[in-house]
């Protein structure tokens, strides 16, 4: 190979790293590869090497010595300081209108910063997000790419190639500038957060109601999985259900200890969403769902101790109580994904990041973890109407969840009754309910908040902003 032959350089070669290049490659993409142990370099050409072409390199200087121009770099290194280690490292190397990707679960305000300071250097960042895991990256993934539209002329068609495709369209679009795209995939997890919690939440809910094994209720899902709920966490939950523990024969998810764990786009997208004022309750229980299981001491002092006052559950006809649990399962979805999308919007006209959110539900359809049939619904709706401020409140939607609120009703109520936690679902029935009734409480709370601090009140009879001397004699004022 002549010196700077490769199209695309992937620098990084964990699991991610490695089947991203190995995508590229077996797509007829030219890629340079290179790892901080050369190793790994060397072992992914050794073992991979027939797949297409890669041009290894020991050296980052070697590494973008071989790229040619513009050249296009994708870190896949570890997020935070080890991602600023490899951009200090990398830029010196690099020319104006070079490309620098970096493609891992970077938190989007440090996006924002390293966009910045490579644009006054002359050089393009592009913050993009990946999801599908390490499959995903090999097979084609969901891809979320953010920074400037010059950059995506370039990178735009070999992104698009090496995406997932669905009904022939990839998985992969322009999301917007600076750390757009960052921004999208921590919402995707958020969603992908409570999507699982109320997964979880309806196993539970099944197995304390009608006694059903976990190989019962995989065969449930299976079944789900067939219909409106046909999504890729359903799928695989079928089939972790189902599966068997090799060293004691008992269903595998009976043998895996309660502690979820989670590697932070859940906090950094209840973050966000406090700062940007946006509710997302569904992805905020979920989120403290898993902090809770991880609460081992307080969970110990509380068995056995918090009296739970809770009627014995016995389903009279399970055939209508697994419905029930169907329909409030998505309904409590859509919640979510509206939730998302709803901080989307938010985020998108705080930073002027114009996002289309048909967009976004297009590309979520095929290689990501939340990808699910609905998307499709969810990309017709933003098409008839870009600017619709709430998805729930789409034709399609409103019916659709319409149909299954008294089952969301039921199902809430009786997990109160017999005392099973259902954070996300509870939590994503009180958000409807909220956001659709004509008046809420907070009348009250603005008038505690003018009591004791003077913050002042509007007004439903007249225009103005008024404060009343609550320790005086009580007149009104127009503040």
């Amino acid at each position: 190979m002549s010196t700077a032959s490769a199209q695309i350089g992937v620098t990084g070669l964990a699991v991610m790293g490695r089947n991203l290049a190995r995508n590229l490659a077996r797509n007829g993409f030219v890629v340079a590869v290179h790892n901080r142990s050369a190793a790994r370099t060397h072992s992914l050409v050794a073992d991979h090497g027939d797949e297409g072409t890669f041009v290894p390199s020991e050296s980052l200087e070697d590494f973008v010595a071989s790229l040619a121009r513009p050249r296009k770099v994708i870190i896949m290194v570890k997020a935070g300081g080890p991602t600023d280690a490899v951009i200090d490292e990398l830029v010196p190397l690099l020319e104006e209108g070079d490309i620098v990707i970096d493609a891992g679960n970077a938190h989007f305000p440090d996006t924002r910063r390293r966009e910045a300071a490579l644009a006054a250097k002359g050089l393009h960042f592009v913050g993009t997000g990946v999801s599908g895991g390490e499959e995903g990256a090999l097979l084609g993934p969901s891809i979320m790419p953010g920074g400037s539209r010059e950059s995506y002329e370039w990178l735009g068609p070999i992104l698009e190639k090496i995406s997932a495709k669905v009904d022939g369209v990839p998985c992969c679009t322009y999301v917007g500038p600076d750390g757009a795209g960052h921004f999208v995939k921590m919402v995707h997890n958020g969603i992908e957060y409570a999507d699982m919690q109320l997964i979880a939440e309806a196993y539970e809910l099944i197995r304390l109601g009608t006694g059903a094994s976990a190989p019962e209720i995989g065969e449930i899902f299976a079944e789900w999985n067939t219909g409106d709920l046909e999504s890729f966490l359903i799928e695989i939950s079928a089939e972790v259900l189902r599966h068997t523990d090799a060293s004691t024969g008992k269903p595998f998810v009976d043998i895996v200890l309660d502690q979820a764990e989670q590697k932070g786009t859940g906090r950094w997208t209840v973050q966000n969403a406090l700062d940007l004022g946006v509710p997302i309750t569904g992805i905020a229980e979920a989120t403290f769902a898993r902090a809770l299981s991880g609460s081992v001491p307080q969970r110990e002092a509380a068995q056995g101790t918090l009296v739970a006052d809770a009627a014995p559950w016995s389903v009279e006809d399970r055939a209508a109580f697994v419905e029930d649990v169907r329909l409030a399962l998505y309904a409590s979805k859509v919640v979510a994904y509206s939730q998302g999308f709803d901080q989307i919007a938010a985020a998108s006209e705080e930073y002027g990041w114009d996002i289309d959110r048909g967009a976004m539900a297009r590309i979520w359809r095929g290689g990501c973890i939340i990808r699910a049939r609905f998307l499709n619904r969810i990309t017709e709706a933003y098409e008839r109407n870009p600017g619709l401020a709430l998805l729930l409140a789409d034709p399609y939607f409103t019916e659709q969840v319409g149909q299954g609120v008294a089952a969301w009703r039921r199902v809430v109520s009786q997990a109160a009754l017999h005392g099973v936690a259902t954070p996300a679902f509870s939590s994503s029935l009180a958000y409807y309910d909220g956001v659709r009734a004509e008046r809420l409480p907070a009348n009250l709370i603005q008038a505690q908040r003018d009591f004791f601090g003077a913050h002042t009140y509007r007004r439903t009879d007249r225009e103005g902003t008024f404060h009343t001397e609550w320790s005086a004699d009580r007149t009104e004022s127009e503040a």
